[in-house]
């Protein structure tokens, strides 16, 4: 049994007297569904920038169902127009709070490409029409919040506002930007999976207590002036310390740093009196992370200081255990954040309990036969699992999630099937996913107590699987048996993608995997070839691909299957040179593959790929004067470079290509050889005519899309049995 457990369980706390409504059909999104429930008044109101569908993939049905099981009353304003406030008075003034979110996805993200370019379309939206929800929706929809009710608290959370909880790097304004918390002017941040810190939070305001007062939350952050009373404070470099860098102010703001004497007073501890104490008797020690918060250096440091701010996302990346992460404090001019220690993961019980709750499992009626991208690709699919423990820098779960895997219990899993076989309307009896974040972590977890409560490791598979990890992947197996022996059950599909280098610690379940749930093709994901840009990317290298191909192809052979991998792989990531490029075309073309679909890095908030990215710093190891100059590929002209590169067969890069070889010194790759990459300029592309794309029967591999991972149609790709799926 894990030790990161919480003092409270999530449905413990006696509930509001409004449970006397009953659960409603749907979660009204407006008066009339309103009146039809009987209701005057909602309690909560949560404001998301998705399209409602009652589905536990969707974060504001979760949210919404999740509060609704304590017994209050909770409506939902789906994309609203962001132009007046009037959108945001259709409900009518909630009883407690405001709830707030950008959606399932940042919406930074969601409207822009990684080049900054305006997407045209949004799969949380019916028809999947662009434009439905504004830029920095959590700061826009607080704003209009606030305007629209005068002292109603506003409580903002989902993924935009966890990965920008304090300051941060932001890729679109090129610039630090301040934590959301005071762009939104909202009452207070939830990071994180909300469930169990916005309980409380609800509990605590229907119980008659104010904002200011709710301040000591897990898993929450606050706007404060001074840390809070009771707990001690140590600067961070005592933590990570930093090598000798240019002469700066102090980094901390105008206070003093370090557990200085007025934070000993604010705590209660009388330094002389201590000092003059004789000591008896040995107490129990106190560890040293419990009230315990660390100052990190304060926004007008790390936005003009890039050693300053790869030191503070070091900080923070550390502090994300559960079991031992301090607090976080950090000055913004005359006020501070105060970011809470993470919340305690969900129990097994208390994850059914949440995926048990009563969700239509389709879009709200109000949608008509519009059809909403994002539940199509999801809505035969089972999420089994929260967390991953890979640590990769570009992925933003670490941050959002966490390291700790959240897994469900079997039969509620397949109590889950058997409502998709019943209730999803035209199922075929394929179960297109049973995954999360990654497919194979499945209620692996460290088997030491110690150490899950006091690691501090990024990663627990990087640069090396931990000895302390369970790879023991027998109850994802036995999972996987007991999905596809449900009755109505034709096929049951992996498409998250597998960490092969654990799973290659257990070739069961790669037999397993390869023998009943490939549809013809698996997902995975190496990312690169080449170790500079892995090392960065906290990946391992090829060998681990190598030797789960060879597991792949031998269980695809004794099942008399033709079956392909599909490897996903990551453009102008940081750590990434011209030449780590060439080397990994000439690797896809050796394997005979070509890439569709390629997926330039996209520096997402918080990321430790984006510190790196932004510094040009290693902040992957402590941070000094003489510390690692980091290559990152910067620019519109070097980043479609590399993404030409990885598109080698596609006859558009290649002017560009042959350029950037020469540079190099690599002009022998340029030619009509098995070795050359790229063909020379022929009579037609000098005549300045078209020239065919790709080259025939090459295998298809596809790369990582925004938002989702897709699998898309090769012009040349061949036919291969077997269904092809899309994953979340």
């Amino acid at each position: 049994m894990s030790t990161l457990k919480a003092k409270r369980a999530l449905f413990s706390y006696p509930k509001y007297w409004a449970e006397c409504y009953g659960t409603a059909p749907f979660l009204p999104t407006s008066r009339e569904e309103m009146d039809a429930l009987g209701w005057d008044s909602c309690d909560i109101i949560i404001i998301s920038g998705d399209a409602y569908v009652d589905h536990p993939s969707f974060g504001m049905a979760v949210i919404g169902r999740v509060l609704e099981a304590q017994g209050f009353r909770v409506g939902i304003i789906a994309q609203p127009k962001w132009d007046t406030k009037d959108a945001f008075m259709e409900l009518g003034r909630p009883n407690l709070f405001f709830g707030v979110t950008a959606g399932n996805m940042d919406s930074m993200i969601n409207r822009y490409t990684a080049e900054k370019r305006m997407r045209h379309d949004d799969a949380y939206t019916p028809d999947n029409v662009g434009g439905k929800r504004p830029d920095r929706a959590v700061m826009i929809y607080s704003q209009k919040c606030r305007e629209a009710y005068k002292g109603i608290p506003i409580v903002i959370g989902g993924i935009e506002a966890s990965l920008r909880r304090i300051a941060h790097y932001d890729y679109w304004q090129e610039k630090v930007r301040r934590s959301i918390l005071f762009d939104s002017k909202a009452d207070i941040l939830i990071y994180g999976n909300a469930e169990r810190p916005l309980v409380e939070v609800a509990h605590r305001i229907a119980g008659g207590e104010t904002m200011d007062t709710i301040q000591d939350i897990r898993g929450t952050a606050v706007i404060r002036k001074e840390p809070l009373p009771g707990w001690r404070g140590s600067d961070s470099t005592a933590i990570d310390k930093i090598g000798k860098i240019d002469p700066i102010p102090n980094p901390y703001g105008a206070d003093d740093v370090g557990c200085s004497k007025s934070e000993f007073k604010q705590a209660g501890i009388d330094l002389k009196a201590e000092a003059a104490k004789p000591i008896t008797v040995q107490p129990a020690r106190p560890k040293p992370w419990e009230k315990t918060y660390v100052k990190l250096p304060a926004y007008e440091q790390v936005s003009v200081n890039k050693p300053l701010y790869a030191h503070a996302s070091r900080i923070l990346h550390q502090e994300t255990n559960p079991g031992c992460a301090r607090a976080l404090f950090q000055r913004h001019g005359d006020r501070s954040i105060w970011v809470n220690p993470p919340a305690y993961p969900l129990e097994t019980h208390e994850m059914d309990a949440v995926f048990g709750l009563p969700y239509q499992r389709i879009p709200h009626p109000r949608y008509g036969d519009a059809k909403i991208p994002a539940y199509d690709m999801i809505k035969t699919s089972v999420n089994i699992m929260r967390g991953c423990f890979g640590g990769c820098s570009f992925c933003s779960i670490t941050e959002h999630e966490g390291r700790i895997i959240q897994s469900r219990s079997q039969e509620s899993i397949i109590e889950e099937i058997e409502q998709i076989r019943d209730k999803v309307p035209g199922f075929t009896g394929v179960i297109s996913d049973l995954g999360g974040p990654t497919a194979n972590m499945y209620k692996l977890r460290c088997t030491s107590k110690k150490a899950e409560s006091t690691c501090r490791r990024l990663s627990c598979v990087y640069p090396d699987i931990c000895k302390h990890m369970d790879t023991d992947h027998t109850p994802t197996i036995d999972l996987y048996k007991k999905a596809r022996d449900v009755k109505g059950i034709k096929k049951v599909l992996i498409a998250s993608g597998v960490r092969y280098d654990l799973a290659v610690r257990d070739p069961r379940y790669v037999k397993e995997l390869v023998t009943h749930h490939v549809g013809g093709y698996l997902k995975i994901a190496p990312e690169h070839t080449e170790d500079g840009p892995l090392s960065k990317m906290m990946k391992p290298g090829m060998g681990a691909y190598d030797q789960f191909k060879e597991l792949f192809d031998k269980y695809s052979k004794e099942a008399g299957k033709k079956q392909y991998l599909i490897p996903y792989f990551i453009s102008a990531h940081p750590g990434t040179k011209d030449e780590d490029m060439v080397n990994m075309a000439l690797w896809l073309k050796s394997n005979d593959f070509k890439l569709d679909q390629v997926q330039n890095f996209y520096p997402s908030p918080m990321a430790n790929a984006t510190t790196i990215y932004h510094t040009e710093m290693n902040s992957l190891r402590n941070i000094k004067n003489n510390s690692e100059v980091v290559p990152v590929p910067k620019g519109a002209r070097q980043r479609r470079l590399h993404k030409a590169i990885l598109r080698y067969h596609d006859a558009s890069g290649w002017p560009m290509i042959r350029e950037a070889l020469r540079k190099m010194g690599k002009a022998n790759l340029i030619g009509k050889g098995p070795n050359c990459l790229v063909p020379e300029e022929g009579r037609d592309e000098k005549a300045g005519k078209t020239v065919n794309k790709g080259r025939k029967g090459a295998r298809p591999a596809l790369t990582r899309h925004t938002g989702f991972s897709q699998f898309k149609k090769a012009n040349t790709k061949p036919k291969v049995g077997g269904n092809r799926q899309k994953a979340r």
